[in-house]
Parts: structure tokens; C-alpha cells; sequence
């Protein structure tokens, strides 16, 4: 059968560095930090004692109150970037065929705060079993695209793809094929994540996995750059409207960009880290290129994984060498993670965001807070450092990593 065409036509965005699609492409564009003290507990005997959060939000300015109390964090900031995106699509939720829509989500951990607070409630109890009745449906991370769905009665596939940090990565690739192959017309798609408290900040720190530049947190994500010690825990949503693309030609919407391919991996390697070489890394690439028909030489600008870690950002780059050859030195290769910080689950939906952006703008962001160059790193490669490049981008790859070596990459394309 002849696949069909898919295309972006709806995008919302809810990260730490802006609260709305536009907000966060300016704060890319002039490189700005989401980085600074945790807000939302107190940090002060953590190693760690910084993160990205999403701020000014008040979920209440977008849900019902008692509403907005049955959900998690993660499952605001879904709703809330969902809707921005269907109204930025134009979809007419009325006239559409809702049978044909799907909502596909990612989330890597789902409603981590409120399984905080309810064991944390039981232990400090006298043994009594008094949970919230609201435990279990704020706590699951299917809840996310559940709600979305009755909220706007969408009866399409409805589920939520969990992959660590790859996890939106992967509901964007089961949303392209679930319109490629005909099995629905729309599907709202993307990840939320809102993991920035006691239990996700003291685990990362026990795994050593996040910087602990306390004394300067705006630019302790530092991709690629030699002094590099760890990631920056962030949260917040990315939504994307996916369509079949005569259906979006026919109702006159405007059409971002082309989903034109998704690729996945696995490292089968480490529960955590990644292979030296990247031989995971160069097959979700590889795998991506070949399920878009095309060639090394048609990628403008890869949106790496780029956490900012020791190990992860050597072995992406060691595998882009070898996956694009010669023509890696003609990319422009960016992390706007040096910016957001890594949003998890979420990570996958808000860079896609920015891949679609850097189409339609022509302007690849900047991989920011890099002054010293790794010994490790081809200096040949364009990183894109510190300041945003203009560029015709008609090709754009976006990468996503997970522990437990998952790999997703999604290719996207300036519509002809």
C-alpha cells in the first residue's frame, strides 16, 4: 500500500524558558537559560540544588479548579500545551471525524509528585490506609492522553509510549505511522514530564548523573564543552497536531513542516550508559535516513540528545561522524538542552518543536554556555556555539536517548 503524507499543522509548548510556542522560540533564538534555584521544595541539602522548572504557571488559568486538583503536574502542563496546539491548527473539533483522531503521548515516569507525596503522607501516618481517592489516576502516565481525549472526545488510538527520555520521540514516530498507514486522520501528540522534586532530583544525584555547578546554574548545562559534569533536570510539554496531509490541504490549515521519517534502536548495552561508539546511535540514525528515503547529504541541522554528560555527548558525536561522514562538517549541530535543560520524557516533543521552528524560520538555536573545547570533539563539526545561525534548513533530524538504551530519531521536511 502507498503510505500517506503527514504533516505538522498545530504545535504548544510549555518549558522553562517560555510558557507558550513563541515565547519559547525567542528565548532559543537569543539563548537564554532556563536554569535557576528550585522553587518547588526545598533543595538545600541536595547535591543538586538547581533545575529548569517551568515558571509562572498557574494551572488554574487554563483548568477548573477542582479539575485542575485531579491532576498531576505533568498532566496540566499536557492540557494545557494540547490545547495551544489544536487552536493553533484550526482543527474544527466539531465538523472533524473523531473516530480518526488519536491522541499518542509520551511520558518516561508520568505523576511522580503526587506517588511522592501519598507514600511520603502513609509513612509519616500511623499505619492507617488513607490515600487520595485520586491516587492511581494522577499517579499513571497514560492519564495524560486520557484526558486530553475526553476533554475533546477524541476516540481514536489513545495511549501513552514510555521510553525514558525517548518517550515523546517514540509517540511522534507511532503518530506518523498511525496516519501513514490510514488508521487515522489527526493525531495530537508530543510528552510531558514533570519529574522536578525530591524523589526525581535525589535519584539523579545518586546516580551522579546531573551537574552540581550550584554556584552558577545558568550555565551549567554546557553541552560539548570540556568542563561538561552532568545534566540539568528540567520539566514542562511539548504538543504537536499531526494530519494526514490532503486532509489538512482540504480544510486549508497551515502546514509547519513534513514528518517524513522516524527511526529506532537500542543500544543493548547499559542500563544507563551509552556505547562508547555510539553503534546504537548510528543505527537509529541510519534507520531514520532510510525510513525517510534519504540520503546523508540532505540533513541540514541534527537537534542532538546533547544532555551534557561526560559519556553521551562524545559517543552522539562519534556516531553522527560515522553515520554522515564527510558531510557531518556541513550540518549545523545544536543542543537547545544547553537552554530548556533535559525535560525526560518530554525532551523528545519540545526539540522536535524547536526542529519545526528552525524550518519554518530558517535560523538553527544555538548551543549555549560553551567556552572550552573538548579534546574528544571533532573540531571540525559546527556545534553551533553560543549564538543562533541562519541557515535554509529544508532537512531537520532530531535525536532522543533513554535509559535502558532506547533511541528514537524523527526527521522532519520544509514541505514542497
Amino acid at each position: 500500500m502507498k503510505l500517506k503524507r503527514v504533516v505538522v499543522t498545530g504545535l504548544g509548548a510549555l518549558t522553562p524558558i517560555g510558557n507558550t510556542v513563541d515565547e519559547y522560540w525567542n528565548s532559543l533564538l537569543n539563548g537564554v537559560s532556563g536554569a535557576a534555584p528550585v522553587t518547588h521544595f526545598d533543595a538545600e541539602k541536595f547535591k543538586t540544588q538547581f533545575a529548569c522548572e517551568v515558571k509562572n504557571f498557574d494551572p488554574t488559568n487554563f483548568i477548573d479548579r477542582k479539575e485542575a486538583r485531579r491532576m498531576d503536574r505533568f498532566a496540566q502542563y499536557a492540557m494545557v500545551t494540547a490545547d495551544e496546539a489544536l487552536k493553533d491548527s484550526g482543527l474544527d473539533i466539531e465538523k472533524v471525524n473523531k473516530y480518526r483522531v488519536g491522541v499518542i503521548w509520551g511520558a518516561g515516569i508520568g505523576g511522580l509528585e503526587t506517588f511522592q507525596e501519598e507514600v511520603t503522607n502513609y509513612a509519616l501516618g500511623d499505619g492507617s490506609p488513607r490515600f487520595n481517592p485520586f491516587f492511581i489516576p494522577k499517579m499513571i502516565a497514560d492519564i495524560a492522553p486520557g484526558l486530553i481525549s475526553i476533554k475533546n472526545g477524541f476516540m481514536g488510538p489513545n495511549y501513552t509510549t514510555v521510553s525514558a527520555c525517548a518517550s515523546s520521540a517514540n509517540a511522534i514516530i507511532d503518530a506518523l505511522n498511525s496516519i501513514r498507514l490510514g488508521t487515522t486522520d489527526v493525531v495530537i501528540t508530543g510528552g510531558s514530564e514533570a519529574a522536578v522534586t525530591a524523589a526525581g532530583m535525589g535519584g539523579f544525584n545518586a546516580m551522579h548523573a546531573m551537574s552540581t555547578r550550584n554556584d552558577d546554574p545558568k550555565t551549567a548545562s554546557r553541552p560539548f564543552d570540556a568542563n561538561r559534569d552532568g545534566f540539568v533536570l528540567g520539566e514542562g510539554s511539548g504538543a504537536l497536531v499531526l494530519e494526514e496531509y490532503d486532509h489538512a490541504v482540504a480544510r486549508g490549515a497551515k502546514i509547519y513542516a513534513e514528518v517524513i521519517g522516524g527511526g529506532l534502536s537500542s543500544d543493548a548495552y547499559h542500563m544507563t550508559a551509552p556505547h562508547p561508539e555510539g553503534i546504537g546511535v548510528v543505527a537509529v540514525m541510519e534507520n531514520c535516513l532510510n525510513n525517510a528515503g534519504l540520503k546523508p547529504e540532505d540533513v541540514d541541522t541534527i537537534n542532538t540528545h546533547g544532555t551534557s554528560t561526560p559519556l553521551g555527548d562524545v559517543a552522539e558525536l562519534k556516531a553522527i561522524g560515522k553515520v554522515f561522514g564527510e558531510n557531518a562538517y556541513n550540518i549545523n549541530i545544536n543542543s537547545t538542552k544547553s537552554m530548556t535543560g533535559h525535560l525526560l520524557g518530554a525532551a523528545g516533543a519540545v526539540e522536535a518543536i524547536a526542529s519545526i521552528l528552525a524550518i519554518e524560520h530558517g535560523v538553527v538555536p544555538p548551543t549555549i554556555n560553551h567556552s572550552t573545547k573538548d579534546e574528544n570533539i571533532d573540531p571540525k563539526l559546527n556545534l553551533t556555539l553560543n549564538e543562533a545561525q541562519k541557515r535554509d534548513v529544508k532537512v531537520a533530524m532530531s535525536n532522543t536517548f533513554g535509559f535502558g538504551g532506547h533511541n528514537a530519531c524523527v526527521m522532519f521536511k520544509k514541505l514542497d
